[in-house]
């Protein structure tokens, strides 16, 4: 377990942050720009030091400011990885990696020919880091990270800098990591996408203080995160399993929950595990089993609860068999339809609408 309990202010902004969270996973510290969620990360590698507070690691002391202990940045064992990917300029990417080698405690859980094969750097290695490409520097950046044999890896908006296309060619590294490496990570980020492809865990922020946390999927159906990533972005995000390809729509067939999806995504083998979201705008809710439309997708299932989105709207949670999707619907509609917890509904998803991630080593 990572345990984080930690006090700082600076200026006139004052922190006081409190979670727990398993590991390994990734830990997505989220919220807006300003909520304090560098500061935290800052603070768990010793860069900064809390007013009062303490942080553990599996049951290790980081810092305890009764006890009066604060073990030194360096002798923590973390792994940092900064917007900017502070490469030394001076060197090739092969020395920048080497560097890292050296300075690593032992023993080393990660060879260097290791992280060169998992980043893909291999024609990288001679060149200089000025002739690299943003998202080639993170790349780099993280595997430098990697080799000083990190127990936890800090990633403080990896990505920020990024356009998207950089971003896109990063984040499956990222994901690599998280399931065939199993580094811990704490991964700092104000952009929803970025969570949704990585996180195990979410830590809401809001000015200096935790608001919620938990696993990705009750998270996904928080209300405090419904307000900071607004409406078009509130969905739920569920556990899927590919079933194989239908040979006539050529589209994965994928369980979720009691009911099955059809979906493009590429073609696994049976039995992967898929991480799917289902934006609530992108949901149809029907009464009555659904015939003769071009939408080939519905699951059964039944209304779990109602609450208010804004004045004219209303999210429906619906239970599709052990999974929990919601639907954005306009009031006006919910009373016609005659909505209400228990009822049994449809809930109808066009193919295009739904985006899918594996979670699992890759074959």
């Amino acid at each position: 377990m990572l345990t984080v309990e930690a006090a700082k202010r600076r200026g006139s902004f004052s922190l006081d942050v409190r979670f727990e969270t398993p590991v390994p996973g990734v830990v997505a510290l989220f919220g807006r720009s300003g909520c304090g969620k560098s500061t935290v990360v800052n603070l768990m590698a010793g860069l900064l030091r809390p007013e009062s507070g303490r942080m553990t690691l599996d049951g290790t002391v980081l810092f305890d400011a009764a006890a009066g202990i604060d073990v030194p940045a360096e002798r923590r064992c973390f792994g940092y990885v900064f917007q900017d990917a502070r490469l030394f300029p001076h060197l090739r990417v092969d020395s920048n990696l080497r560097y890292a080698l050296r300075r690593a405690a032992a023993p080393h859980f990660v060879t260097l020919e290791a992280v060169v094969e998992l980043l893909d750097l291999g024609g990288l290695m001679r060149r200089r880091t000025h002739e690299l490409s943003g998202g080639e520097r993170q790349r780099v950046a993280i595997a430098r990270a990697l080799l000083t044999q990190p127990r936890l890896l800090l990633l403080d908006e990896p990505l920020a800098n990024l356009d998207r296309a950089r971003r896109e060619e990063v984040l499956p590294y990222l994901e690599i990591l998280r399931d065939e490496l199993r580094v811990p990570m704490v991964y700092v980020t104000h952009d929803f996408e970025e969570v949704l492809r990585l996180a195990t865990h979410v830590v809401l922020i809001d000015a200096g203080a935790v608001i919620a946390q938990g696993a990705i999927g009750p998270m996904s159906l928080n209300a405090s995160l419904r307000r900071i990533i607004g409406p078009d972005a509130v969905g739920a995000i569920v556990t899927g399993t590919a079933l194989g390809v239908d040979p006539v729509t050529h589209l994965m067939r994928v369980r979720v929950g009691a009911g099955e999806l059809n979906v493009r995504c590429a073609e696994l083998g049976a039995g992967a595990s898929l991480r799917v979201q289902l934006l609530a705008r992108d949901i149809i809710v029907s009464t009555e089993l659904p015939r003769h439309l071009s939408v080939r997708n519905n699951l059964a299932g039944t209304v779990a609860g109602i609450q208010d989105d804004d004045e004219e709207a209303e999210l429906v949670a619906i239970d599709v068999g052990g999974e929990q999707i919601l639907a954005r619907v306009t009031k006006a509609a919910s009373r016609d339809l005659g909505l209400k917890t228990g009822l049994a509904v449809w809930a109808l998803i066009k193919s295009v609408s739904i985006r899918v991630h594996l979670v699992g080593a890759r074959a």
